[in-house]
This record gives C-alpha cells, structure tokens and sequence, in this order.
C-alpha cells in the first residue's frame, strides 16, 4: 500500500511517500480502506520529531483521522459488514491506503456527508463533544469561550455549543476567522493578534461582568491564566492544546476564590475501553447531528497524497479556517 512516511528531522524533507507492508486485522480488527484523512497539529509535531506515536500505533506513519470503507474483518467482528462506511480517531497510520483499527472505535459515515468531508470530522467533532459535553458538562444556556475558534475543534465546538443551547464566543488571531465562526453560530468574538490584554473587557462586555461558565482552550501558555481570570464563579477550563507554551504561571487565589475547575485532556494516549466509550458517545449523540445536517465539518482545503508535503505547509502557516484534507485518490 501506499503511505506517507515520516523519514525524521534533518536534512531534506521530513515525509515522503512510499510502498509499504500492508498491515492485517487481528481478532476484534478491521482493516479499512481509506479514502480521506485530515491534517492536525499532532502530525507536524510527530513529523518533526516532537511527538512521537504511542506503542499500539506505526512510529513512522502519521494520521489521527480518517474516512474509509471497511475492506476485511478480524476474527470475532460482528457489527460491521464488508463495504460499511465509516470514520474515526486512531493513534496513528491514518495517512495510508489501509489502516487497521478497533471495530468499536468506529463510527457509520452519514450519507450526506462524502469522503472529504467525512475525514474532517472525527478528530474536531469528538474533541469538542467529549471536552465540552462528557467533561466540562455544558449546559443549555450556558457561555462558552472557545480560544483558536476557526480551527477545526473551534468550528466543531461553536456548532455543538449552539446545538444543545448553549452560547459561543470565541477568540482568534484574525477577524478574518471570526467571521467563518459567526457564519456558524458564535455569538461574538474578539480578535487577540497584538496579545490577550482585550480579552477581559470583551469577556465583561459580553456577560455583562459575570464571566463565562465554561473556557474551551485549544492554545494553553499564557492564554490559561488569562481565562482563569475571565471564567464565572464554579467555571470549568478544559485544556486541550498548547501551541502558545507548555507552562503558565496561575494565580491560586483566582481558583480558591471562585471555585474554579481546570482540566486537561487528551484523546491520543486513552486506554482502549476510553476510547471505545468516546466512540460511542460520538456516533450516539454527534453522528445524528452530522446526518441531519445541523452541525457540519468545515475544509479549508482538500491534496492527494501526492502532494502531502503542501497540505502539511498549508497547516503550518496558520492560515487555515477549519481542516486540511488528504484524499487517497
């Protein structure tokens, strides 16, 4: 099969694309072809060195996300069928031709929904579900601070939070991405491309001073103290991402005085039973969504295989409104 392979830092480039072993389903197995992956900040990481890929995942193909239709069942698997549609998170080997993975880890692609768009959903709609609904226990009527909200997990959390009646705001580096997260729902938002200083006066504005109850923070460093501090009395932060640092310094006063709750979480590294409970939660809650078309992926952009190296350069340069999508041809 044909896979995008990670050749290390250093010297020329870090991926290529290459004929390699394919792999086989084991009992409990599915091995799927697959038509479509999306793109992550966890893949440039792993291609650079900086991430690499857990034990139960190929160390030299990257992917989390993919689209596909099942082409061979392992021994013991009785609730897919040859030619199912289906999508799903893996800890890696996505960005191939075939991908064996977990029969309960997957979920039946609507029929509204093709290829490329199905590919840019898993990863984004599970981060944001599982974050904002399993952990942090959003509520109707509820105010959630979505930060990097024209990213893939941002898009997907405005559209959940509305869709459950809760109301989104959210922060972006350019008016330009707030404006791609209005068109789906987010009430109001604030642009922080010159640092975090408007954060509270835009935050009080509006709440009118209360704070919000729920903070979704896909950046961390210096972003997580500057939430603390614009978060509602028993406010919950879920911390996702931490593209802006791996440390913060945090006032504890702010967390004793307001009983506030700070969580971090990860899909990636969860035990196999976790991360079947995700999938199910998923496919019950999210996929009806999806089908009825009240929430919906957004790509930014769609490359064969072929052309990885440019799809993983679109994602670098942050401009991206959404997911980037590689097509398996």
């Amino acid at each position: 099969m044909r896979a995008l392979t990670i050749l290390g830092p250093g010297g020329g480039e870090p991926l290529a694309v290459r004929d390699v072993a394919a792999p086989a389903p084991s009992a409990g197995e599915v091995l799927v072809q697959v038509r479509a992956a999306g793109l992550n900040r966890a893949d440039l990481l792993q291609s650079a060195g900086h991430y690499p890929a857990p034990p139960d995942a190929p160390a030299d193909i990257p992917g989390l996300e993919f689209a596909g239709e099942i082409v061979r069942l392992g021994a013991g698997v009785r609730e897919w069928a040859l030619g199912d549609r289906v999508f799903g998170v893996v800890a890696g080997g996505a960005q191939a031709e075939l991908l064996v993975t977990h029969a309960r880890t997957l979920a039946r692609v609507p029929e509204r929904l093709g290829w490329t768009e199905a590919a840019a959903v898993p990863e984004a709609f599970v981060t944001a579900y599982d974050a904002l609904v399993d952990q942090a226990e959003l509520r109707p009527g509820e105010l959630v601070l979505i930060h990097a909200v024209a990213s893939g997990v941002g898009l997907a959390a405005v559209q959940l939070a509305r869709a459950m009646g809760a109301l989104p705001f959210g922060t972006s580096r350019s008016p330009d991405k707030l404006a791609a997260a209005r068109a789906l729902g987010m009430v109001d938002g604030v642009a922080l491309a010159d640092g975090l200083t408007p954060l509270a006066d835009a935050v009080s504005g509006w709440t009118g001073g209360r704070g919000v109850d729920v903070v979704l923070d896909l950046v961390g460093g210096d972003y997580l103290p500057a939430s603390l501090e614009v978060l509602a009395t028993r406010g919950r932060l879920m911390l996702v991402g931490s593209l802006a640092g791996r440390s913060a310094t945090v006032d504890l006063s702010t967390l004793l005085r307001r009983r506030l709750t700070v969580r971090g979480t990860v899909l990636r590294a969860r035990p196999l039973e976790e991360k079947i409970l995700v999938a199910r939660h998923f496919a019950a809650h999210v996929v009806p969504l999806l089908a009825a078309g009240t929430v919906h992926p957004v790509v930014d952009a769609v490359f064969p295989l072929e052309a990885a190296a440019e799809a993983y350069a679109r994602l670098a340069s942050n401009r991206v409104v959404g997911k980037v999508v590689l097509s398996m041809g």
